[in-house]
């Protein structure tokens, strides 16, 4: 099952849901960062698809909203490159809230999670 992680996830939320392996998450304001590998044959959309429905629906029911939408309609994506530092990214990434200065420490914020750190 798809889950929304926190820094209290057990590793098997953190890094797979049967499919695909996630690498950091990142629950940011009004926008979710999320870096993970497609190891199916499952196209991007698709599994964006599943978990913008079934994370929408876990907020909703959290929230006694009905079907209130939570998500807008697309997702932007940065596929990287062979060459590019994953653990890198990921740092750069997770770093969002203390530059919006949100935090004084990346560890501060609570709405985050990441295989290497």
């Amino acid at each position: 099952a798809w889950i929304m992680c926190s820094k209290s996830g057990t590793n098997e939320e953190k890094r797979t849901d049967g499919r695909n392996q996630l690498h950091i998450i990142l629950n940011f304001t009004l926008h979710l960062h999320w870096m993970f590998s497609l190891v199916s044959d499952r196209m991007l959309s698709s599994v964006v698809g599943a978990v913008k429905r079934y994370s929408a629906r876990r907020i909703n029911e959290m929230y006694s909203r009905g079907a209130s939408q939570v998500w807008q309609r697309g997702f932007h994506d940065h596929a990287l490159r062979r060459d590019e530092d994953v653990a890198r990214v990921a740092r750069y990434v997770i770093s969002n809230p203390l530059r919006a200065g949100l935090v004084k420490r990346v560890g501060d914020y609570p709405l985050w999670d990441a295989v290497w750190l």
